[in-house]
């Protein structure tokens, strides 16, 4: 179903997704209640009907309605009634296994390292996988799903959070307390092409071609030639003994 450009109706919302549900749409708000425009605006364009909204969209929500509900501050938004939404707490019974991803170009990375929260404080879990994949599509259009064992993460000294019923938080996944698919095996080097020239053979069969590089052999004076050099000679010869006193 696709929804008309009302302000009003993304007003209501908006007031939805950050008030009372932001997990049904991947969102985790931060302990203030805040997101990020942009994480918001990539959830919305993945629900039906909701490709539309832009940050234009949003502003118009809070120039053209008396009491709008959200509020904007600098590259964040936040609903004004917040009391619907879980409070951070420690995780003492997390399920045993919880799922994220990361960008495939990271994957290798992440194996040998671990994973990091990038550019936010934690990083962010889910108890369902495809939600997880929902999140992680944000980031990259074919990201890695990693199932994380929490048993040997916590072993590894990795502490959870929870966000809410779906969503959960940890500073950095240890290496080893999770799996992915196995890495594409590198292709092997071509072995190297022998350099020794080889002698150039006839494209033609039945032709020669004449090495240049060898002396070409003196070639056969004609009859005609020799009787003129032989008359040379003796002219030369008796020009000679006439000189002789």
């Amino acid at each position: 179903m696709r929804h008309k450009k009302d302000p009003k109706k993304l007003a209501k919302l908006l007031a939805y997704v950050l008030g009372r549900n932001p997990d049904e749409f991947g969102l985790v708000p931060d302990e203030n209640g805040f997101i990020k425009i942009k994480e918001l605006l990539k959830s919305l364009h993945q629900e039906d009907g909701w490709k539309f909204v832009r940050k234009a969209g949003i502003d118009e929500v809070l120039y053209s309605i008396a009491d709008p509900p959200v509020e904007v501050k600098d590259d964040r938004i936040r609903a004004l009634k917040r009391e619907h939404l879980e409070k951070r707490v420690y995780a003492a019974d997390p399920p045993r296994l919880l799922y994220t991803c990361v960008r495939r170009r990271a994957y290798p990375h992440a194996l040998k390292k671990g994973v990091g929260p990038g550019g936010r404080k934690h990083v962010v879990l889910s108890s369902d996988a495809d939600l997880a994949l929902r999140v992680g599509k944000r980031l990259d259009a074919d990201p890695v799903l990693l199932t994380v064992n929490v048993d040997q993460a916590h072993d590894r000294g990795c502490l959870f959070l929870m966000a809410s019923q779906r969503f959960f938080l940890c500073r950095h996944i240890p290496a080893g307390s999770f799996q992915g698919p196995a890495l594409p095996k590198e292709k092997k080097d071509a072995p190297a092409k022998e350099t020794e020239k080889t002698p150039r053979r006839s494209e033609t069969p039945g032709s020669y071609f004449p090495d240049l590089s060898e002396p070409r052999p003196p070639k056969r004076q004609t009859k005609k030639q020799r009787r003129r050099d032989e008359v040379a000679w003796k002219s030369a010869r008796r020009r000679k003994t006439r000189r002789k006193p």
